[in-house]
């Protein structure tokens, strides 16, 4: 099914004007058929004026008359150039299989003890998960804190070798960039320096400077 403009306008117009079951509208239009029979008794969309699907281009007649001769039929949208335009550029957000979110915790432990430099956004970008449960994993006081041990994310299944490899480099290379604007290593301090001393008395030093004095010397001889 191609998606539509304004379902719920939609589904107001063909819940007016034709004779389709509520589950080939839904159908149309992507609704569950208890939101159709909600509309048909005014429950649902109270204020949203009916747009005429036809008229929009989102449906050939053929179609319609095809649906209404057949409960069974499904109807195929025309393919809308202006519902392309608005559909978003962005892609959906990682997806983790329910039997593999559990693994989830071990690998952001992983990354806490093994790989300090990648950042908490990195690892959630990564894995599909918050920064929350990653802070919370780093605290240990998450839910299930026991059971969780550090377990590589690519023998978990999480994630290709290359992807792990890539993000481990580019974190390795702006830690490296970090460091450098801060200086980098700190510098040794410088020992303060230690008071003159009285010098050590060197045996040589008695030769440079001549024998002792004697009493002879000073005195002269006694006859």
């Amino acid at each position: 099914m191609t998606d539509i403009l304004m379902p719920k306008a939609t589904a107001v117009w063909m819940v007016d004007n034709t004779s389709l079951t509520f589950e080939q509208i839904a159908d149309f239009c992507g609704l569950h058929p208890l939101e159709v029979r909600g509309i048909a008794d005014g429950d649902v969309a109270r204020d949203i004026r009916g747009v005429d699907p036809i008229t929009g281009g989102q449906l050939t007649r053929e179609e319609l008359d095809k649906a209404q001769d057949d409960s069974n039929y499904r109807m195929k949208a025309v393919v809308s150039r202006h519902a392309e335009l608005l559909k978003s550029a962005k892609p959906a957000p990682k997806y983790t299989p329910v039997s593999r979110r559990q693994d989830r915790p071990d690998a952001i432990a992983w990354f806490v003890r093994n790989h300090p430099e990648v950042t908490d956004a990195q690892i959630s970008k990564l894995l599909g998960t918050t920064k929350a449960t990653i802070e919370t994993v780093r605290n240990r006081t998450h839910w299930n804190s026991a059971n969780i041990k550090p377990v590589d994310p690519v023998t978990l299944g999480l994630v290709g070798q290359l992807a792990l490899d890539e993000l481990v480099k580019k974190a390795a290379e702006k830690k490296a960039k970090d460091d450098a604007k801060r200086g980098g290593a700190t510098l040794q301090a410088v020992d303060a320096p230690v008071e003159d001393a009285e010098p050590e008395f060197v045996p040589e030093e008695r030769e440079r400077r001549g024998a002792e004095p004697t009493a002879e010397s000073v005195f002269g001889a006694r006859d």
